[in-house]
């Protein structure tokens, strides 16, 4: 089957350090400009159904909003208590000025 890749913004529109809400085939998802490059997440925290753009980018970790935990932006992995489980981490790519996002692991 192939892979489904949902446009969700144009390329340039978050500048680096910024990060936005968007759904990808009914999903939250958070797109996250890293130092230029461009990261997809589970908008959700598995520690607590908070919305992680509603976070706050430090450093390489995206914290949650609700009770300060974190996770590292590249992998998904914990990088803070109360977060102890990986939240999904999403394919993303760049086409013709568009951002894409596929919901296929990374």
């Amino acid at each position: 089957m192939a892979e489904k890749w949902v446009t969700v913004a144009k390329e340039g529109y978050l500048e680096p350090g910024e990060l936005m809400y968007v759904e990808v085939e009914d999903e939250p998802v958070v797109l996250i400009n890293l130092d230029g490059e461009l990261h997809a997440l589970n908008d959700t925290c598995t520690h607590e159904d908070a919305s992680l753009s509603d976070g706050t980018i430090v450093g390489d970790e995206i914290e949650c909003p609700l009770h300060g935990g974190a996770f590292y932006i590249r992998t998904g992995e914990p990088a803070s208590m109360p977060v102890v489980v990986k939240t999904e981490k999403y394919k993303v790519r760049t086409v013709n000025g568009e951002v894409q996002v596929s919901l296929s692991q990374e």
